[in-house]
C-alpha cells in the first residue's frame, strides 16, 4: 500500500529539480536567439551591396530564430506544467495538514431544496465538497456536485471500478490537472455549446477557391517582377488595394466571427491538450473506455480535430498584427480564407463538441475522485449487496473527522427498521447522522467509506437536519419544517429512501412536540421506511415496545471528577445522562 504523503514529498523534490534544469535551457535558449538574431542582421547589413545573397541570409536567419522560438515556447509550458505539479503535491501535503479551508467551498452549488445537501455538509466551508476537489475547471466542479447530488443507486459497481482505475495513476491524474491549470478560459463550455449550434455560416464554395486563385495570382504578379517581365512596381499598390477591397466585402460579418472565436481560442487550446492525454491513457475500467470512444468522431482524434480548429483560430487572430492583416488580405485574402475554414469545422464537428467537452469535465471531477481513494488507502468499497441489511459497516466514522481523535461505531441496519437515536448534547449524535449519510452518498457515488468493512444494499438518501426560516417568503422556521417534512413523506411515496431526521418540530412547545414526533414517527415505520431519528424527547423511546421495527440506540455522557466525559460511542438501548443542566452550573451561567 503505498503511502500517499511518502508520494507527494517525492514527487515534489522531482518537480521542482526539473523546473530548475528547465530554466537553466530556457536562459541558453534565450541567449542563442539573441545570438541568431544580431548576427542575422549583422550578415545581411554586410551583404546589402549583394541583395539576393543578403536575403538568403535574412530567410535562413529567421527560419532558425523561428526554431529557437518554438523551442523556447515549449520549454516555457513544461516549466509551467511541471510548476503546477510541483504546486499540486505541496497542495496535497497542506491538504492532509487540515490546510483546505482557502480552496473552492462549491458554495454555488448548495440547494436547500435538495433531499440532503444542506443537510450533511456537502458544501460550504469545510464541506465534505472542499475537501475532495480538485477540479481546475468550472464544468468539471459542476459535474463532480452533480455527482454528489444525484441519488443514484444504478450502476456503482461501474462507477467504482472507474475511480479505482483511476485512482491507481496519480502521475496521469496530476499531469492531466496541470496541464488543464494552463490556461483561464474566458467563455463557459455551455455557452460555445450553444454558440456553435446556432451558429449560422456566411462564407460559400466561392469563397473557398477565391482566396486560393487570388494567392497563385499574387505570386504571378511578384514573379513577373522579380524577373523582370513586369518593370513597373505600381501594379503591386494597385493589387494590394483591389485585395482589400475584396476582403472589405465581407468585413463586417469576418468582424463579428472574429469576436466570438477570440473569446473561445484558449479554450479549445487547453480542450486539445486534454483530449489528446484522455486519448492516449490506458484505461481498465470499462466507463472510462466508453469515455474515450466518445472523444473519437470518423477515425479521427478529437485532439487532432481540436487542434486543427484550434490553429485556424489562431490564423484569424493574426488580423490583429496590423502588417500582416493588410498584406495578408491585399495579397492573400488571408481573413477570408480563415473563416471558410472556421465556418467548415463549425458544419462538421459543431454538433459532437458537447460530446468532447462533456468527457474533459467527466474525467476532471473523476479526477478527484481518484484522488480521494489515493488519499485515503485505509478505506474500503462497501461491498454492493441484496440483502435485508441496508447497511452493516464495521468500524463506520467521520471522513473528516482527524484519524488519530475519531471513534468509530459498527451500525447494521436493516430494510424498513427504524433507529431512535437519543444522546447528552455534544455527545456525537448529529455527528452520527452525517457520518451515515456520507456513507450512503459516498458508496452511491462508488467511492470508498470511512470503515474496516461495509456491506451495502443501495438506497437513496433524503434527510431534515436543518430548517431555517425565510423572511423574503414570509415563513416562519416551525411552517418551513412541516413544509420539509410534507416533502419526504410525499417523496417516500414514489420509490424507497433511507430517511434521517435530527430533532424534528423544533419550533413548537415540548408537549406539542413529543405528540406530533410520535405521530410522525409511527406514519413513516407504517409506510415501510428505513432510517434514523435523533432526538432528545425520550418519551419517543417507548414506542420500540409497541413497534418491532423500532430500535433505540443512544451516547452516552458521564461526569467524571466534576468533568463532562464523552466516549462517542454508539450503543444499544436509551441515554439516561443529560448535560444542560451540569454545563450550565459550570460554565457559571446559572
Amino acid at each position: 500500500m503505498q503511502n500517499p504523503l511518502e508520494y507527494y514529498k517525492k514527487q515534489s523534490e522531482i518537480y521542482a529539480d526539473k523546473t530548475k534544469q528547465i530554466t537553466s535551457k530556457l536562459r541558453w535558449f534565450s541567449l542563442l536567439r539573441l545570438s541568431v538574431f544580431v548576427l542575422t542582421g549583422f550578415g545581411a547589413y554586410a551583404m546589402r551591396s549583394q541583395w539576393q545573397v543578403a536575403v538568403i541570409i535574412a530567410v535562413i536567419g529567421l527560419a532558425v530564430f523561428g526554431f529557437l522560438l518554438s523551442k523556447y515556447t515549449d520549454l516555457k509550458t513544461q516549466k509551467a506544467i511541471n510548476k503546477n505539479l510541483k504546486a499540486i503535491n505541496d497542495d496535497e501535503l497542506k491538504i492532509a495538514a487540515g490546510d483546505f479551508y482557502n480552496r473552492n467551498n462549491g458554495e454555488q452549488f448548495q440547494d436547500p431544496a435538495h433531499v440532503y445537501s444542506l443537510d450533511i455538509d456537502l458544501f460550504g466551508r469545510g464541506s465534505f465538497f472542499q475537501f475532495i476537489n480538485r477540479t481546475t475547471i468550472a464544468e468539471g466542479a459542476q459535474k463532480l456536485a452533480n455527482a454528489l447530488k444525484a441519488n443514484d443507486i444504478s450502476n456503482i459497481s461501474d462507477r467504482q471500478e472507474a475511480i479505482k482505475a483511476l485512482s491507481e495513476q496519480p502521475k496521469w491524474r496530476q499531469l492531466y490537472s496541470a496541464t488543464s491549470s494552463l490556461v483561464e478560459v474566458e467563455t463557459p463550455a455551455l455557452k460555445i455549446i450553444n454558440w456553435l449550434k446556432h451558429y449560422k455560416p456566411f462564407t460559400s464554395v466561392f469563397t473557398k477557391w477565391l482566396p486560393l486563385v487570388f494567392t497563385v495570382l499574387s505570386l504571378l504578379i511578384f514573379g513577373l517582377i522579380i524577373s523582370g517581365v513586369i518593370s513597373s512596381l505600381g501594379i503591386i499598390g494597385y493589387w494590394l488595394v483591389f485585395g482589400l477591397g475584396i476582403t472589405g466585402v465581407y468585413l463586417k460579418k469576418i468582424n463579428v466571427l472574429a469576436s466570438n472565436t477570440d473569446k473561445i481560442r484558449d479554450t479549445f487550446r487547453q480542450y486539445a491538450t486534454l483530449l489528446k492525454l484522455i486519448e492516449e491513457a490506458s484505461f481498465t475500467s470499462r466507463l472510462l473506455q466508453e469515455k474515450q470512444q466518445l472523444i473519437k468522431s470518423n477515425n479521427q482524434k478529437a485532439s487532432e480535430v481540436f487542434k486543427r480548429f484550434s490553429k485556424a483560430l489562431d490564423a484569424l487572430d493574426n488580423r490583429n498584427n496590423l502588417i500582416g492583416a493588410i498584406f495578408g488580405n491585399g495579397f492573400f485574402l488571408n481573413d477570408l480564407k480563415n473563416a471558410y475554414k472556421i465556418e467548415q469545422w463549425i458544419k462538421t464537428h459543431g454538433t459532437k463538441v458537447e460530446d468532447w467537452f462533456e468527457v474533459v469535465s467527466f474525467f476532471d471531477a473523476y479526477n478527484s475522485l481518484g484522488n480521494y481513494v489515493f488519499n485515503h488507502p485505509e478505506f474500503v468499497f462497501p461491498d454492493i449487496v441484496k440483502s435485508e441489511a441496508v447497511i452493516k459497516a464495521e468500524g463506520l466514522g467521520h471522513p473528516l473527522l482527524d484519524k488519530n481523535k475519531r471513534v468509530d461505531s459498527d451500525l447494521s441496519l436493516n430494510n424498513e427498521q427504524f433507529f431512535i437515536v437519543t444522546g447528552a448534547n455534544m455527545a456525537g449524535k448529529s455527528t452520527f447522522l452525517r457520518t451515515v449519510s456520507l456513507h450512503i452518498v459516498m458508496a452511491n457515488v462508488g467511492l470508498p467509506v470511512c470503515a474496516k468493512s461495509s456491506k451495502y444494499a443501495p438506497v437513496k438518501l433524503i434527510t431534515s437536519m436543518r430548517t431555517t426560516d425565510s423572511l423574503t417568503d414570509d415563513s416562519s422556521y416551525f411552517f418551513s419544517e412541516l413544509t420539509r417534512l410534507k416533502y419526504i413523506v410525499e417523496t417516500i411515496k414514489k420509490e424507497p429512501y433511507f430517511i434521517i431526521l435530527d430533532e424534528i418540530l423544533k419550533g413548537t412547545n415540548s408537549t406539542d412536540k413529543a405528540i406530533g414526533s410520535r405521530k410522525f414517527v409511527e406514519k413513516l415505520v407504517a409506510t415501510n421506511a428505513t432510517g434514523i431519528i435523533a432526538t432528545h424527547d425520550l418519551s419517543l423511546c417507548e414506542l420500540e415496545n409497541e413497534l418491532p421495527e423500532i430500535k433505540n440506540y443512544y451516547f452516552d455522557a458521564e461526569i467524571v471528577n466534576d468533568e463532562l466525559y464523552f466516549d462517542y460511542k454508539l450503543k444499544q438501548g436509551i441515554c439516561q445522562n443529560m448535560n444542560a443542566s451540569f454545563l450550565l452550573k459550570k460554565m457559571e451561567i446559572v
